[in-house]
């Protein structure tokens, strides 16, 4: 088994599609490890971002992220971080498959109503970075 963190974003959050994306997360065969629904501070998002420090869309992305709550998760089944980015879809939602989470909730490239990790390596920085070792188990 593997574990991978996601976030409901504040776009899919502010319309109600917590319930939608949930159910769609247990269809796909993840366990909720653990769950909170947060409103991150401006220095949580910098730091969680902060590989994207010196790309022209960092501000922008930081103040998304802040506009409103989130729900952080850890997700577990085998091959959790590469399903869940395919359940994800694109970044894009206009070249997600059809069905994904953004291509039925994301507004744009933007505000893309979820998150994933992108390797076994950040999805344990980032699931460190909001949930503690005992949240996790």
């Amino acid at each position: 088994m593997q574990q991978t963190f996601a976030i409901i974003k504040p776009d899919a959050v502010a319309k109600g599609n917590i319930g939608a994306i949930l159910s769609i997360i247990q269809k796909e065969g993840f366990v909720i490890k653990a769950m909170r629904m947060a409103r991150l501070s401006k220095h949580e998002a910098e730091g969680f971002y902060a590989e994207h420090k010196e790309r022209g869309f960092f501000g922008s992305l930081v103040t998304f992220m802040t506009e409103g709550p989130v729900v952080l998760l850890a997700l577990e089944r085998e091959d959790a971080v590469a399903h869940w980015r395919k359940v994800m879809g694109a970044t894009n939602p206009a070249n997600a498959d059809e069905g994904t989470v953004r291509k039925l909730f994301a507004e744009s490239i933007e505000r893309n109503a979820s998150h994933g990790s992108d390797s076994p390596a950040s999805a344990a920085r980032e699931l460190g970075y909001f949930f503690r070792s005992y949240d996790l188990t």
